[in-house]
């Protein structure tokens, strides 16, 4: 009952008894037959908080979807695709507490226990030290953020990892709504990709935000998959002086060289933020005549590399490639999988608290997604005549 739900974007329960009831379709899917009784809608309730979790079921029952579409033919595994979108929590802005401030010590609910339990899980507390300027006593899970440009809010995010042949979605993973969150979560589904299903993805196709030097690296020489993702680069200067892109790196002498040709050396100290600093001498900027060019208010210049560099080179190599243009405009199948998720199964909002009521809703509309996927694509049987 719940995946018709899901499918036909029936989101509350007690209407989704009624549709049951009424539908002889949806009795016949179910195999509730003519006469048969339609459960109570607490049932749901009762066994989502019951066997469901306990056994991992709604896990289980999209992992079964996966693989027959795999069985189908409808992942290819050479390329993926991950991105992540904001889904609003079931969360007042009127009941909000200021984070410094943290929960009230009466405040005891599921959701509570909940965000207690994932303080230290990489897609939730441990994502970023940054204390939230909000949260909520009824789900302390979901994060303030006003991502949107709007009115901020409390909210969840669902990360897709899809597979580009035919926008199947591979793994969905919740996470609060940080960036940081948001690349853990991609970690986590290629990693567990790998183990379930077996595939190896040879390009995985995202935007600026998955672009950091450390998730580039991991990409490159942990997982072994190119990196068809914009670089996460600051080093742009916009006072008009020299950028790091204006300064050549030598491979075998470990040294920049500038416009006006000088060497910058380093000592190969490696600093807190993961870079070394290559440094000029003083006596061959202080004659130049590109100083007022180049470090106007320093004495000599100075150039950070980061340690994961070679796999930042390697990110800027692809993009300029014909194969990077045709990752980017693949890209966008999940950017309509998430639209297709907010207007046509109407869960722009959540009706369950906590992480594990996010992963819950997460999970069945990813098997709703694929199934309609499958139903689209894949041939029905040929009808056998009756004898």
């Amino acid at each position: 009952m719940l995946v018709v739900g899901y499918c036909f974007g029936i989101r509350s329960e007690r209407r989704l008894c009624e549709e049951v009831h009424l539908n002889l379709a949806y009795r016949w899917f179910c195999r509730l037959g003519l006469e048969g009784d339609v459960p109570d809608h607490s049932t749901f309730s009762k066994n989502r908080h019951g066997r469901f979790r306990d056994s991992d079921l709604l896990r289980r029952l999209f992992e079964q979807v996966v693989r027959r579409c795999m069985d189908e033919g409808l992942v290819g595994g050479e390329g993926f695709a991950v991105d992540a979108s904001l889904i609003e929590a079931d969360a007042s802005r009127q009941t909000c507490v200021p984070g410094a401030e943290g929960l009230p010590p009466d405040v005891t609910n599921r959701a509570v226990e909940e965000y207690l339990a994932v303080l230290d899980e990489a897609a939730f507390g441990a994502a970023t030290p940054v204390t939230p300027k909000m949260l909520s006593p009824s789900d302390p899970a979901s994060r303030w953020t006003g991502a949107d440009g709007g009115l901020a809010y409390f909210a969840y995010c669902t990360n897709y990892l899809i597979d580009l042949d035919h926008a199947v979605i591979v793994d969905v993973e919740p996470s609060t709504a940080v960036r940081q969150a948001e690349v853990a979560a991609a970690k986590t589904m290629i990693e567990r990709t790998r183990e379930r299903f077996e595939i190896w993805p040879e390009r995985l196709a995202a935007d600026t935000g998955y672009g950091s030097a450390e998730m580039l690296a991991w990409l490159v020489h942990e997982q072994g998959i190119e990196p068809h993702i914009p670089v996460f680069d600051k080093s742009r200067r916009t006072d008009g002086t020299f950028s790091r892109a204006d300064f050549s790196y030598d491979h075998d002498s470990d040294t920049y060289r500038c416009p006006g040709g000088s060497a910058l050396t380093t000592r190969g100290t490696v600093g807190g933020d993961n870079e070394i600093r290559y440094r000029a001498s003083k006596y061959d900027c202080t004659p130049c005549a590109l100083k007022a060019r180049c470090c106007p208010k320093e004495p000599a210049r100075k150039v950070a590399r980061s340690i994961h560099e070679g796999a930042r080179d390697m990110a800027r190599a692809i993009a300029k490639t014909d194969a990077y243009l045709t990752s980017r405009r693949q890209r966008k199948k999940v950017e309509m999988l998430f639209a297709h998720l907010k207007r046509i199964l109407k869960l722009g909002r959540l009706r369950l608290r906590g992480p594990n009521g996010a992963r819950d809703k997460f999970l069945l509309a990813a098997t709703a997604q694929n199934l309609r996927k499958l139903a689209k694509l894949v041939a029905p049987p040929a009808a056998v005549p009756a004898t």
